[in-house]
């Protein structure tokens, strides 16, 4: 599909530069599907409902344990399947600006148009939650209060970041070559290390 591709844990990476002169740079990371989860989330719905069914009809229990079955089959699917995203694009035009495309499963599609004249600068920023601890990729914007987060849905690890944060770097004008991490010593592979106040 692509030029350079590679998996990581449940993610695929994929970097296109399927036009001539390299004017359009298209990356994308695309959530690699899991067939055993899906087969066992089926026959789950199939064991719950057909017992609330069972229950209904033989047994005469009241129809409410039938709506509870349906809620806890809806529960426990968005539970297995967690967010409902096939992939999501980086779409780099160094004159024009960024597209940030989101595919969801039910066929959507979101797309973002950030006009180069607008990015100031992305980061690569660690973020720490009680729970768990992630690398994001962000934009930050001219007249605007907040990062704008360039992989709204999924969060990739940092090796399949730093490919789309390089192009960035280049398509906006900054440098990433060589930089200083906040307790000064040097980066590595021109990741720069910096927080958000």
């Amino acid at each position: 599909m692509g030029e350079n591709s590679f998996a990581h844990r449940k993610y695929m990476y994929f970097h296109d530069q399927k036009y001539p002169h390299e004017a359009i740079d298209i990356h994308h990371i695309e959530v690699q599907s899991n067939g055993a989860k899906r087969v066992f989330l089926s026959l789950l719905a199939a064991i719950v409902v057909g017992n609330a069914l069972y229950l209904v009809l033989i047994k005469e229990k009241s129809v409410t344990l039938l709506f509870s079955s349906f809620l806890l089959w809806a529960f426990l699917r968005k539970l297995l399947l967690g967010k409902p995203v096939k992939k999501e694009s980086v779409v780099i035009m160094p004159t024009l600006g960024i597209q940030l495309e989101t595919f969801y499963l039910s066929g959507r599609i979101t797309r973002q148009f950030v006009p180069v004249s607008k990015i100031l600068k992305p980061v690569l920023q660690e973020c720490v939650t009680p729970v768990t601890c992630y690398w994001s990729l962000s934009l930050f914007l001219r007249e605007e209060e907040e990062l704008t987060p360039v992989f709204k849905e999924l969060r990739p690890p940092l090796k399949m970041l730093i490919p789309v944060w390089k192009a960035l770097c280049a398509a906006t004008g900054e440098g990433s070559s060589h930089s200083r991490t906040e307790d000064g010593g040097d980066a590595e592979e021109g990741v720069r290390c910096e927080t958000n106040p």
